[in-house]
This record gives C-alpha cells, sequence and structure tokens, in this order.
C-alpha cells in the first residue's frame, strides 16, 4: 500500500528551513509571515510541466533545484531578497522515493539562500510543479524593466545558449557535455548580482525565453531599441557549434539561461564592471540602447544577422 498525501507531506517536506518571520507556516489552512517594517513584498510564479519545461527521466533532485532556481532568477532581476517559498506539486502517483529527492534538490538551493517553505498544495495528476517565490526589496530600489535610455550600454551576466545546447544534444544523443547539462539541469540564479544593481543599472530583466525575446521586453518597456554585437555575446568553453549563426542563434533564442540582462548609462560602466568583478560574476557588454525600435543584431562584418525565432513562446 503506498503511501498518503499527508504522510508524503510529513516525510519529504517537513523539514523545510525555519526563519523568524514566519508567523505560522506548513501545516495549517494558510501560511502567516511577518513582512519587515520598510520592506516590500516580490512575488515570483513559475510552473514548470513534463515535456514542455523538462524532459521525461529529469532526475527529481535536479527538477527540485531548477523549480525554485527559476523563480529566484526573477526575483534577482528585481533586486529583491528571498524569504519564503510556497509549493504546487501535482505527481502520476504517491513515489515517497521521488518525492524525497525532489525535495534534496529544492531545498539544497532554499537553504543556501535561507528560504522558508511555507505551505503549498499535492495533487495526482500529470507531473507538473508550480512553485512560488517571495522576497523582500527595500521601497523604491526594485529593479524594473522601465528605465534604459539611448546610450546606455546591455549587458548580460553568465554565458548565453548553454541550456540550448544541452536540450539539442539529449534529444539528438541522448547525451549532452556535462557543462552544457549542469546549465541546463542546475541554474544559478545571480541573486547576489541583482541585489547589488538596485540604484545602479537602469534596467533589468532575467534571460528564460531567450536573450531578443526578453531584451525585447525591456526595450518595449522602456521606449527603445538596440543594436547588439554578436561578437560580444558571451560563449562557453564547452559550446560546440558547426558555425557561427547556429552558434548565435543559440545565443539569441535558446532560452533557458536563467541570467541577468540589464542596462547602465555611460557614466557608471565601470562601476557595473567592478561590481561584477568584485563578485565574482562574469558580465559582457553586449550592445547599446538606442531610440530607433527594434533589435538589431550586428555580424563582426558589418552585416545583420536575423534568427529565425526570437525566442520560446508557449503558444507559437
Amino acid at each position: 500500500m503506498g503511501v498518503s498525501e499527508f504522510e508524503l507531506i510529513d516525510h519529504c517536506f517537513r523539514r523545510a528551513g525555519r526563519r523568524d518571520d514566519v508567523a505560522l507556516g506548513i501545516g495549517d489552512d494558510a501560511a502567516v509571515l511577518a513582512v519587515p517594517a520598510g520592506r516590500r513584498l516580490v512575488v515570483a510564479l513559475d510552473t514548470l510541466n513534463e515535456g514542455v519545461h523538462f524532459l521525461p527521466g529529469t532526475a527529481p533532485a535536479d527538477l527540485g533545484w531548477k523549480a525554485l532556481a527559476v523563480n529566484l532568477s526573477d526575483l534577482a532581476a528585481m533586486g529583491a531578497e528571498p524569504a519564503w517559498l510556497t509549493l504546487s506539486l501535482s505527481l502520476p502517483r504517491a513515489d515517497e522515493s521521488w518525492a524525497c529527492a525532489f525535495a534534496d534538490g529544492l531545498f539544497a538551493l532554499a537553504d543556501r539562500h535561507g528560504m522558508a517553505l511555507v505551505g503549498g498544495d499535492t495533487t495526482r495528476g500529470p507531473l507538473s510543479v508550480g512553485v512560488q517565490a517571495i522576497g523582500l526589496v527595500e521601497p523604491g530600489r526594485e529593479l524594473r524593466r522601465s528605465g534604459a535610455r539611448p546610450g546606455d550600454s546591455v549587458l548580460v551576466s553568465g554565458t548565453l545558449g548553454d541550456a540550448a545546447a544541452a536540450l539539442g544534444q539529449l534529444k539528438a544523443t541522448g547525451k549532452a557535455d556535462p557543462a552544457l547539462r549542469a546549465r541546463l539541469d542546475r541554474p544559478e540564479p545571480r541573486l547576489a548580482l541583482g541585489r547589488r544593481l538596485a540604484g545602479l543599472a537602469s534596467a533589468c530583466i532575467d534571460v528564460s525565453d531567450g536573450l531578443l525575446a526578453d531584451l525585447g521586453h525591456l526595450l518595449d518597456a522602456s521606449g527603445c531599441g538596440a543594436r547588439i554585437e554578436l561578437a560580444r555575446l558571451p560563449r562557453a568553453d564547452a559550446m560546440r557549434v558547426d558555425s557561427e549563426a547556429e552558434l548565435w542563434d543559440l545565443q539569441l533564442a535558446g532560452g533557458d539561461d536563467y541570467e541577468l540582462c540589464f542596462t547602465v548609462g555611460a557614466a557608471r560602466l565601470a562601476e557595473a564592471e567592478g561590481l561584477a568583478a568584485e563578485l565574482g560574476v562574469r558580465v559582457s557588454r553586449i550592445g547599446t540602447v538606442e531610440a530607433q525600435p527594434g533589435i538589431r543584431c550586428l555580424r563582426p562584418d558589418g552585416g545583420l544577422h536575423q534568427p529565425p525565432a526570437a525566442g520560446w513562446d508557449h503558444f507559437v
């Protein structure tokens, strides 16, 4: 006889971290949280569905990590400090071994950032994970998509296209380069960078659906366009492609990067680069904000490159 829903919760999820600002957590109809004085809530919610956001057979610990990481990337893009999370988990059956391994990955990342799981829901159905991450930010210190101005530099953290390359390798051969696979399964949300960019970056967004798509959202919110220099796009050492065009398409539209793309005024560019060096985070200047709407991708020879897609869209 299998375990019940509540036994599954008790065995796998009650080991959640504790915080003094949790007045009432798991075990009641809803959580009661004490919001510190002088702080605002920042709330992000993402759902991961099997066969859409992750491949069948993905290791449960990796899925637990990623389900939280994609939300923490959103908090990072807002300059927020993570605090609490809730979890909605749909499982085809009550598999305690799978659920506890999933919890291992989830709590490995949650504990690193001092987060507490304060509630959620477990139900029977197709494998699906929904995580809501809740963070805190000082009033007026939140980063936004609006605010970029012509002449600002466009910068991005980390490297681009790694996760998309790993996914392509897995679909083609069932195997992927280990370094690229790690970027697909366990992305590192840039929380420290996001917190320090508050008051420095003119606009910020996390890169989840592809650089062109997400930078496009930032530019639309700011009423601007941009010129991107393809030779400046940061590339991982493990990236192996047949052509520059294939590389650019992965970097521009591959998605699942969970890096930060942000803009900085010319007078503060050196400060932003120094901050990245201080934090040990790779940051690359990849282009310039322009008044003309749209994004122009310049090849090294000065010509324009047009990728086949701008990024991920669930309904296109």
